[in-house]
């Protein structure tokens, strides 16, 4: 990992005060790049984004992924020569709530970038970045492969997918002569501090153990790819850095933990509070509910062989790093130095 490729480069990212977009930025902050950020606002009070001052370190422009005229503006100001895409409605539950916001800005939003790439001569580097939950469950005990078909059963996860259908479409119908390079990037579920999000089971963690008391868990069994929010991001960095400079390297990729790290939500838990201490406790609170997936596990073998990867932080050293930047936060201390601290760490590790 070495990010001095991407000194000086104008690089755009979508959804950059979202939980991922945040740590994204910072990296690229850090490595020199010239960084603008395209969001609706930030999503979550508290706010990573607010907290990290990532405003006052980069250009942050207001707006929505679905207002195509507008994103046209950005990029015809902007001219990027790369573009993380990130913007998206994250949660799974709330796609039951809103499935049509969820399907605009997930599908019609991936349109609208992609049709901003189309036109913008600048661009040489393009990736979205989905989700694992883009293949078709068949709650098999083996990891999906990126040729596995896609689906994705709730609102969420289908529209995912339908964006990786559209970026395959655009890929071939106007990229084709490889002026720009696409790729996607499908990972699994990140962990990390800083997120605030609802229906996530780290940040309902740090809540309960921040008012002492037990941890509610929705699903104790359920078996996903859990890991360290720098692991997708120095995978993201990476294949956006390679097909830049050989086209070559576009393709589909799963990023996510090896298979000793993949656990079960209670397990995740379980170490969560072994490691916080003071006696923190869960309970389960398991009471049905919108359908999710059971087992989720991915196949990363495309990944380690192409660029050579290799997760760098177990699942045990994720969440000590996690609740490492939790304690800093409700201790008043300086975030922003603790994220810079964690990203030096992990790409002298990654090295």
């Amino acid at each position: 990992m070495n990010l001095d490729f991407y000194k000086g480069k104008r690089v755009l990212i979508t959804g950059h005060t979202g939980f991922k977009g945040t740590w994204l930025t910072k990296m690229l902050v850090m490595a020199g790049a010239k960084v603008t950020g395209y969001s609706s606002g930030v999503p979550t009070d508290p706010s990573l984004f607010v907290l990290s001052d990532m405003d006052k370190q980069m250009d942050s422009v207001v707006g929505d992924v679905r207002d195509l005229a507008h994103l046209r503006e950005v990029f015809e100001k902007v001219r990027p020569e790369i573009v993380f895409h990130l913007a998206a409605q994250p949660i799974v539950r709330d796609s039951y709530k809103d499935p049509v916001y969820t399907y605009e800005t997930n599908v019609m939003g991936t349109v609208n970038v992609l049709e901003c790439v189309r036109q913008t001569d600048c661009v040489r580097s393009f990736l979205n970045v989905t989700t694992d939950k883009v293949y078709e469950n068949r709650e098999w005990e083996w990891g999906y492969r990126e040729t596995d078909p896609l689906d994705g059963f709730d609102p969420y996860s289908n529209s995912k997918s339908c964006s990786e259908l559209v970026t395959h479409s655009y890929k071939n119908s106007f990229f084709a002569d490889g002026k720009v390079a696409v790729s996607t990037a499908r990972a699994g579920n990140v962990i990390g501090g800083g997120d605030f999000a609802n229906d996530r089971i780290i940040p309902d963690c740090v809540r309960a153990a921040q008012e002492g008391i037990p941890i509610p868990v929705r699903n104790p069994h359920s078996t996903r790819p859990f890991q360290h929010v720098l692991e997708p991001l120095g995978a993201y960095l990476m294949i956006a850095e390679k097909q830049y400079e050989d086209g070559k390297y576009a393709g589909y990729y799963n990023v996510g933990p090896d298979e000793c790290d993949c656990v079960t939500t209670g397990e995740l838990v379980e170490l969560f509070c072994r490691i916080w201490g003071g006696g923190q406790t869960w309970e389960d609170h398991f009471a049905g509910g919108p359908h999710e997936a059971n087992f989720l596990k991915l196949d990363c073998s495309r990944m380690k062989h192409t660029f050579g990867w290799r997760p760098t932080w177990g699942i045990t050293q994720a969440v000590e790093k996690t609740i490492q930047w939790s304690r800093a936060w409700l201790a008043g201390e300086d975030v922003n130095r603790v994220m810079e601290e964690q990203i030096r760490e992990y790409m002298t590790e990654a090295r």
